[in-house]
């Protein structure tokens, strides 16, 4: 989820002149633009429980499966700050509505798909719709609700729906694919995108910011296509070996446009991305410890949904009930994280919740083929959604207190992006890693060994997560000193 700034609305002088019908009820305000947030973080994760069915469904090989993942995510991360500034431009109705119907059509084509490369494309399409809806959705609250105790219910609220679409992907996703099939885990957002889609261009009405800015849609390019072709050239040295050109060649031209991408950044005159922000020790030591926390734990879901799967060999409902407890435990370490933030300080529970998290990946990399949900994927489970949630706001908190008022929401669109852009990369490795343990034996066991692997790999990664904050994450009080 991406976080802006409360923004007066401002409209032309030829626009405010002309007549308007009343304004929406508040209610059917929040209840669209929720609704709106709900599709694209459900989006995310509710893919994961019918990864197995796609696969068999098209044909798709292990390491292509995690594109259907990887796809959505990193053109959501990439266009993520972009749409956010579109929405100011354009007009935060406009740009939702727009965002809407890409999803929207993006959804039935995934739905559709008769090939894999027509289902990554779709999803791919998927998450640049995300990119461009998400940030519109809160702007628009932010511009339908005074400042003041009603917006700040109105952002809880929205808060609490984008928490509890991830939340549900896994039971939804199941569900669905076992009751239905897997494209209906892509088709279901028809009809509830149609129905935002009218009562949005109904009652929904117009602002955007009065001063012009420029939309930098090369940065917005240059790091979607960088992003993409290093965790392709990761992929790729599984099966060619890292001394491969179908390996170095991706990486180095990734490489090359993240560098491009920064070179415009700093040339650019209304940055997608303004590095003098990462001149801030706050700033720059949360978001490198958000890409790391990212790259861990974003798998955590992937690699369980295909453990059930094809090693314990769950249903879809069953995998998808099985993560209940994980979703409660994530939002309930997000909830309580606040309180603890009073008391503890931000620095030392954003390391509380990381080791927490390292403790519960260290303990899931002990699974084998003979697993049990009690024994197996309980305990871990809980002990790394709990960390999870409760790692994420200080880190957001630290990043925002050394900021600027002005740039506070930036930076809070930044460190989700770090996340996303982290966990897309991470799942690469993570998948890379894994299929190298898989290719080496035969049957569950060889899978078993590999998400195990996995995880012991992604343990590691926190690990130096955790040792970054020790050393880099300033104390939030003497960052807002420095501020002030």
């Amino acid at each position: 989820m991406v976080r802006m700034p409360p923004i007066a609305t401002s409209l032309s002088p030829s626009r405010s002149q002309t007549p308007r019908r009343s304004a929406a009820p508040s209610w059917l305000v929040m209840l669209l633009v929720c609704a709106g947030q709900f599709l694209v973080v459900l989006d995310v994760s509710v893919v994961n429980v019918a990864l197995p069915a796609m696969r068999t469904g098209l044909g798709l090989s292990e390491l292509g499966l995690q594109w259907i993942v990887n796809a959505y995510v990193i053109t959501f991360a990439g266009f993520m700050l972009l749409g956010g500034r579109a929405a100011d431009l354009f007009g935060r109705k406009r740009i939702f509505v727009l965002g809407l119907v890409l999803f929207t059509l993006a959804s039935v084509g995934g739905g559709l798909a008769q090939e894999p490369w027509q289902l990554i494309a779709a999803r791919t399409v998927q998450g640049v719709g995300a990119a461009v809806l998400s940030p519109a959705t809160l702007t628009i609250l932010t511009t339908s609700f005074p400042s003041g105790p009603a917006r700040t219910r109105a952002i809880a609220t929205w808060t609490a729906v984008g928490a509890g679409g991830g939340a549900v992907g896994g039971l939804v996703g199941g569900v669905l694919t076992e009751y239905l099939s897997w494209r209906w885990v892509l088709l279901i957002n028809v009809p509830v995108g149609a129905v935002v889609l009218i009562g949005a261009v109904l009652w929904l009405t117009e602002s955007r910011q009065g001063v012009a800015r420029r939309l930098d849609v090369p940065g917005a390019l240059l790091v979607t296509a960088g992003l993409g072709l290093v965790a392709y050239g990761i992929v790729q040295t599984e099966t060619d070996g890292w001394a491969s050109a179908s390996a170095l060649l991706p990486l180095a031209a990734g490489l090359v446009l993240i560098a491009a991408f920064i070179a415009v950044e700093a040339r650019a005159k209304a940055p997608l991305m303004p590095l003098g922000l990462f001149r801030l020790r706050s700033v720059s030591s949360a978001n490198a410890a958000m890409v790391l926390g990212g790259a861990a734990m974003f798998s955590m879901w992937y690699f369980l949904s295909l453990y059930m799967q094809n090693v314990l060999g769950y249903q879809p409902m069953q995998a998808g009930l099985s993560f209940l407890p994980h979703s409660l435990s994530i939002v309930l370490g997000s909830k309580i994280a606040p309180r603890l933030m009073n008391r503890l300080g931000a620095k030392n529970l954003a390391i509380v919740g990381a080791v927490i998290s390292a403790s519960g990946m260290v303990w899931q990399g002990a699974m084998g083929v003979d697993g049990t949900y009690l024994g197996t994927l309980l305990g871990p489970g809980i002990l790394m959604a709990l960390g999870a949630g409760l790692t994420a706001t200080p880190v957001a908190s630290i990043a925002t207190s050394g900021a600027d008022p002005a740039d506070q929401g930036l930076v809070a669109g930044l460190i989700n992006t770090s996340r996303q852009m982290g966990g897309a990369l991470g799942l690469s490795v993570l998948s890379t890693v894994a299929a190298s343990r898989i290719e080496a034996g035969h049957g569950p066991k060889a899978l078993a060994d590999g998400y195990a692997l996995a995880f012991q790999t992604g343990s590691a990664v926190l690990l130096a997560s955790i040792v970054l904050m020790v050393i880099a994450l300033p104390r939030r009080r003497a960052a807002a000193a420095a501020q002030g």
